[in-house]
């Protein structure tokens, strides 16, 4: 189910969780209001922050590490599940193929893709929370360069979080929207490449079964689908 946390992707990982925690400590070391509370003794959000940090660190791992649904066979002549797609960087077919993210150097598919829009929910909490905090350090200076030199470090950990709450906000969003139309970025992205949709019009899905089953079936729904059943209006009971 678990890929092996030192192959393929382990620079990024690590890259990854190094940024993490070093923001995280330039946040507690400057005289923001997280370490203003843990002098005094206010332990309640610098807990509640820290502990989130972890949750996304887990979740990150997970995403990154789990099974995406990757098509295993030794069966040459097995037929490819619909939705599936070969990748290029993994060389196996995911089922419900949404896309291979470098970030998390995995593919994001059938098995992967709620956790990954959980994870990127989850990160963009910290983040916005995290730029807060940054504000909340800013010293005052009398001059604009004194200030740039007492505030600087702080300065630039603002504005990367500023720019990565950006990022995963507009990623988080798309998915979203995605998720409720029942399509997939690929499918999204490259509809005129994909057999079982270039006979569709341009805003006709075969898989879209409303806004609100389709999002309780992202959500709530577990299990692999047969999405021949649906695409051909014969069931879309899970097997």
């Amino acid at each position: 189910m678990f890929k092996n946390v030192f192959g393929s992707g382990f620079l990024v990982r690590t890259a990854h969780v190094i940024l993490t925690w070093v923001l995280t400590l330039i946040l507690f070391l400057h005289d923001t209001e997280l370490r203003k509370q843990e002098e005094t003794g206010q332990l309640v959000q610098p807990v509640l922050f820290v502990l989130l940090v972890l949750v996304s660190v887990l979740l990150y791992f997970a995403v990154s590490l789990m099974d995406p649904g990757f098509i295993l066979s030794d069966d040459s002549d097995l037929q490819q599940p619909m939705r599936s797609k070969h990748c290029q960087t993994c060389q196996h077919c995911v089922r419900r193929y949404d896309h291979h993210c470098p970030w998390i150097e995995n593919c994001v598919g059938e098995r992967n893709h709620r956790w990954f829009v959980l994870y990127l929910a989850v990160q963009l909490l910290v983040l916005l929370w995290g730029l807060h905090i940054a504000w909340t350090g800013f010293s005052y200076a009398p001059a604009c360069q004194l200030w740039l030199r007492t505030n600087g470090v702080l300065l630039a950990v603002a504005v990367l979080l500023a720019l990565l709450s950006l990022i995963v906000l507009l990623l988080l969003g798309s998915h979203l929207y995605l998720v409720s139309l029942n399509t997939t970025t690929w499918e999204f992205m490259s509809r005129h490449r994909i057999s079982y949709l270039k006979h569709c019009g341009a805003d006709e899905n075969p898989f879209d079964r409303g806004t609100f089953h389709n999002l309780w079936g992202f959500f709530c729904v577990w299990g692999t689908v047969v999405w021949e059943q649906v695409y051909f209006r014969e069931g879309s009971d899970q097997v």
